[in-house]
This record gives structure tokens, sequence and C-alpha cells, in this order.
């Protein structure tokens, strides 16, 4: 019944939409309707994978978007908080790999912009434990 409905969905995107797109580019435009009409979200899907590949002691999502020129509503910029005992004896680059390979998926279909804040539990209790207000929007292309 789902696989029939999102094949249903997606003539009717594909017939509405630019020939121009990629059919692939247009099954996941689908999907992700479908998945905005089901009542899941981008901040959903970024929260249950960091939480079950990272099994963070401490996180904390922002959605930063609406510090953008895009759509109200959007998810499309974050700041992530995570503190985890699986980043213990890795550098920081390491650490946002991690992260970064964790959302790959939602990297790779509509989340633009990333910001990871990725530290040990020692390294989270030793600080302030207080999140840097991320800089305002300059309007994109170094404006």
């Amino acid at each position: 019944m789902i696989k029939s409905s999102v094949r249903s969905l997606y003539r009717i995107y594909c017939r509405a939409t630019q020939p121009a797109l990629a059919p692939v580019q247009n099954l996941q435009r689908v999907i992700q309707l479908c998945a905005m009409s089901s009542g899941g979200t981008v901040e959903a899907a970024i929260k249950s994978k960091i939480e079950s590949s990272l099994n963070p002691s401490y996180l904390h999502i922002i959605n930063e978007s609406y510090m953008h020129n895009v759509p109200k509503g959007s998810e499309t910029h974050f700041k992530v908080v995570v503190v985890s005992e699986a980043f213990n004896d890795l550098p920081l680059i390491k650490r946002h790999r991690l992260v970064n390979a964790t959302l790959s998926e939602e990297l790779g279909s509509g989340v633009h912009a990333l910001s990871i804040v990725a530290k040990t539990p020692s390294q989270w209790s030793e600080s302030s434990q207080e999140i840097e207000s991320s800089p305002a929007c300059r309007g994109g292309f170094g404006k």
C-alpha cells in the first residue's frame, strides 16, 4: 500500500515539476514530502541518527534556518552539540567526520549547513557548557 502510494505521488510530482530534474532527484523530493506529511522532520531524523550511532550523554540540536534567507519553517541550517564517549581519543576533525558520516543522508538531501560542536564527556564537564551563538547570516556569497 505504501509503495503504491509513493509511486502514485512520484508520478504526479514528476508531471508537475520541471522535466529537467533527474528522476532520482524527483524520487528524493517525493520521499521528503511523504516524510513531512507523516510528521517526520529533518531535526527528528538528526536526533534519531546521532542517538543511535553515537550514544551521546548530551545532545542539543538547534535549527538555525530562521537566521537565513529560506522559507519559514525550513530545516536547512543546523547546529549540533554532541557529547559522547565515542569521541574519546579522536582528534576534532575525526569527530566532525564521524558526525558528518552519521548524517550523510540529510547532508545530501536538504541540509545546507551543519555546525558541529563535538566534545568528550570530560571536555564538556570542564567547559562552561554554554553554546556559542552562530554569527548572523551575511546573505550568502560573502556579502
